[in-house]
Formats: structure tokens, sequence, C-alpha cells
């Protein structure tokens, strides 16, 4: 972990995404409360975090086991003068320390992977309110002729790794009601994440 951390040093994000794409999958929570108590799981440095606040009336709890990844974030957030929009908090995502049906919303992105798509969507499900909203980010298989070495990789460091199909029905088998669901285009892998953390090994 010690590599992982030193590698993903001062880069924007620590998996895909965009803030083009985070704010399309908030406007997704059609009846979503007016100001939401959000929790934010894995949240890194925090570029959803601040993307997310500016799009909200509520208040979200950020979390991360890693403090320099709440140092930055802390610091992003007195910038953008959302000090109190942001709870940046040390927590861990195998063990949430809140009660139940506590938020109107849980965000994770690029994080679920870490400790299992299907056994977390179960357990995170208790912290949500009647009618409240799980949104995460999830690699999965977008073809059937997958290169057998990309494969292997794959199913050895994810073995849970599955198709957007087998994902959608563990959502509905976990109890959840799909809304709606869109696949991260190159630009959401190169732009924040794959193109620093190249320049980041070369340096």
């Amino acid at each position: 972990m010690d590599i992982f951390f030193e590698i993903h040093k001062n880069i924007p994000r620590e998996g895909p995404g965009d803030n083009k794409f985070t704010k399309k999958a908030f406007l997704l929570l059609k009846d979503l409360s007016k100001k939401p108590l959000i929790l934010d799981i894995g949240c890194g440095p925090g570029m959803q975090t601040i993307e997310l606040a500016k799009n909200t009336e509520g208040k979200i709890i950020a979390i991360d086991t890693h403090e320099p990844f709440l140092k930055v974030l802390k610091g992003k957030t007195v910038a953008e003068n959302l000090t109190g929009k942001i709870d940046v908090q040390k927590g861990s995502m195998f063990s949430l320390e809140f009660n139940k049906n506590t938020f109107d919303l849980i965000w994770s992105e690029g994080a679920i992977y870490i400790i299992g798509f299907g056994k977390r969507l179960k357990e995170w499900r208790e912290y949500i309110k009647p009618r409240g909203y799980l949104v995460v980010s999830e690699i999965s298989w977008l073809r059937e002729d997958i290169p057998q070495e990309v494969k292997k990789f794959w199913e050895s460091a994810y073995p849970e790794i599955s198709d957007i199909k087998d994902n959608i029905a563990i959502i509905k088998k976990m109890g959840y009601l799909l809304v709606g669901h869109f696949t991260l285009p190159k630009s959401g892998w190169w732009n924040d994440y794959y193109n620093p953390l190249v320049e980041r090994i070369k340096v």
C-alpha cells in the first residue's frame, strides 16, 4: 500500500471519473431531498466531493483512511469556501460507524471494488434512509471478446468482476431499484487519472 499511495500522490483523482459525469449521475436523483445528508465513501483527495457540494444545498460527510488525501480535501474545501457543506473525516469503508437510516445519499466513485460490489451494496443499504439513493461506479466488462492477458489480470486482481448485465442483476437482488446507469468514456479514465498517473510515475 505504501507503493500505491506514493504513486497516487498529488494526482487529481484516485480512480476513473470526471466532474461532468459526477454531475450527470447526481442529476438522475430526481426526488432527492432538497438538503440531503450525503456520505462520500473512499473520497480520496475529493474531486467528486467538491463537485457534489457545488450541486447540492445539503451537507457531505467525506471519509477515507489515508490522512494525506483528507488533508488535500480539507485544503480544497477551504479554497472553494465549502467548509459549511463538507465535513472531512477519517473513516473506513470496511466498517461504517453511523446509525442506520442516516443518509439521503451514499456516494462512492471508484472505490467499491476494493471491498466487493455485491457485499457492500448489501451492507451499505442499511445506512440509507427510506427512498434514499446509492451511487457507485464499478469496474465492469464492456465486451465479450476480452484479451486473455487482460482477463487473467482482472480475474486475479478482482475475482468479482462482471459485466453490466450481471451487475444490474446484483443491484436488484440486493433490494435496490435501479434509476439509471451509464458507462464512463475513455476521457473519464485518462484526463484526471491515467495521464496524471503516468506523469507521476515518470517523475
